[in-house]
């Protein structure tokens, strides 16, 4: 974007780009030091009640010296990336355009090491961020054949 320029007015420079004024005009507002405190606070209660929503996180931080209502409490549990966790409808059925995958190990038998391995990836929560761990297992006697961490979920996770 060229501000200064006298032959293309920024109106017309945004149309161009297909790009809203709006968006050129706007300054990201930082959250304040009391926010990032009722963040980490959220943080640490969602841990503990990962039930609880807007209404419960706010009472929950009320008691425990915070002032703020429930639409702060939830606007930042959104900014959390956060939600109460609860049963919610039809959660066990499949949609129907859902392909059934058969079951491969039906018959057969696990006796010894080295005939199924079973992999899984997880998360690990750290104080700025997030890494995954992915391990592989072989089913039969429990060992861990192979183990991976990787701040992204990408192919350098492989193992």
């Amino acid at each position: 974007m060229e501000r200064e320029n006298e032959d293309l007015s920024i109106r017309w420079q945004c149309e161009l780009l297909a790009l809203n004024r709006s968006s050129l005009y706007y300054e990201r507002v930082e959250s304040s030091a009391e926010d990032q405190r009722v963040l980490q606070e959220m943080d640490k209660i969602y841990l503990d009640f990962p039930s609880y929503g807007s209404r419960r996180m706010s009472r929950e931080l009320r008691r425990r010296r915070f002032k703020l209502g429930r639409l702060k409490a939830r606007s930042l549990m959104r900014i959390l990336g956060v939600e109460a966790i609860y049963p919610r409808k039809r959660l066990s059925f499949p949609a129907k355009e859902h392909q059934i995958y058969p079951y491969l190990l039906g018959d057969v038998t696990i006796d010894r090491p080295d005939i199924a391995w079973a992999a899984d990836l997880t998360y690990i929560r750290l104080k700025h961020g997030f890494v995954y761990l992915v391990a592989v297992m072989d089913l039969y006697s429990r060992y861990i054949v192979s183990w991976g961490i990787s701040n992204t979920l990408g192919a350098g996770l492989l193992l």
